[in-house]
């Protein structure tokens, strides 16, 4: 039976999207995939099925390309705010969040980061401000900073992001046994108070051109460290996010996202 599905993407970080609020769409890991392929599927970074909620206007899914479900996105967020329109909420496995469509855009709150060990989490107790760990490969200019944003984050500060081979120096981090649900890793370098240059290799996904949930945990991390302001804009490969955060509040970022094409797809023809 054809599915149809949309292609879009937040700053070059691209999803195929189902509506699946009136008719169920059937995804499994080897699915996700398949579809996810960029040679023998569609291709994409993450696979997002948005599904009718109890709690919430519209529920978000997300698969990475290797298959597993993860708990939140950025970028997917923005992209279904603006496919839902309006002013939607959007339950996730990582919270519901409350956005508002843009002109290009989306604005989201993506709710209040956690900085307790356990939260991340970790796998045993230790100050998540400053981790005292290091890997091979890394020089940061002050210790490791651990946090969630309803995913697992670990961001370094650097002195020059381009420096790094974040593809070898990524995975070792990712699969770290400190990480028992693995991380997402930020690395950053801080242009100013307003401005700072990030580049993420994410969780069962790799490299991609932005992360927006990579985006709110460096900029958090470096608001709380005094080294950046609210309302700072994050350069990513991609294009910029502006991130606004106050400790004790929540997080607010945004950005743009981008319809690409439509489209209809035999959902028979991938495993199941």
């Amino acid at each position: 039976m054809a599915q149809r599905f949309h292609k879009m993407h937040g700053l070059g970080n691209d999803f195929v999207v189902f509506d699946a609020r009136q008719d169920a769409v059937a995804i499994t890991p080897a699915r996700a995939q398949a579809i996810a392929d960029r040679h023998m599927g569609i291709g994409c970074d993450q696979l997002i099925v948005v599904e009718r909620s109890s709690i919430a206007d519209a529920r978000m899914r997300i698969w990475n390309p290797d298959g597993s479900e993860v708990e939140a996105c950025g970028n997917a967020t923005r992209c279904v705010a603006t496919l839902l329109g309006g002013a939607p909420s959007i339950e996730t496995l990582g919270g519901i969040l409350s956005s508002a469509a843009t002109a290009g855009g989306a604005s989201v709150d993506m709710g209040a980061p956690r900085f307790d060990w356990d939260s991340v989490p970790l796998a045993y107790a230790m100050d998540t401000a400053a981790l005292p760990l290091a890997w091979d490969g890394l020089d940061p200019i002050a210790p490791p900073i651990a946090l969630s944003i309803g995913n697992p984050h670990v961001v370094f500060f650097v002195r020059d992001i381009d420096a790094l081979d974040l593809a070898a120096i990524g995975p070792a981090i990712e699969h770290d046994p400190v990480f028992p649900e693995r991380v997402n890793v930020s690395v950053a370098t801080i242009e100013s108070s307003a401005r700072i240059r990030l580049r993420v290799w994410e969780r069962g996904a790799g490299l991609t051109l932005a992360c927006g949930t990579g985006a709110c945990a460096t900029a958090v991390a470096a608001i709380r460290a005094g080294r950046a302001e609210s309302g700072v804009t994050v350069a990513l490969p991609g294009g910029d996010l502006v991130i606004d955060w106050r400790p004790g509040g929540t997080i607010r970022m945004t950005g743009p996202a981008t319809h690409v094409f439509s489209g209809d797809l035999d959902l028979d023809a991938f495993p199941a």
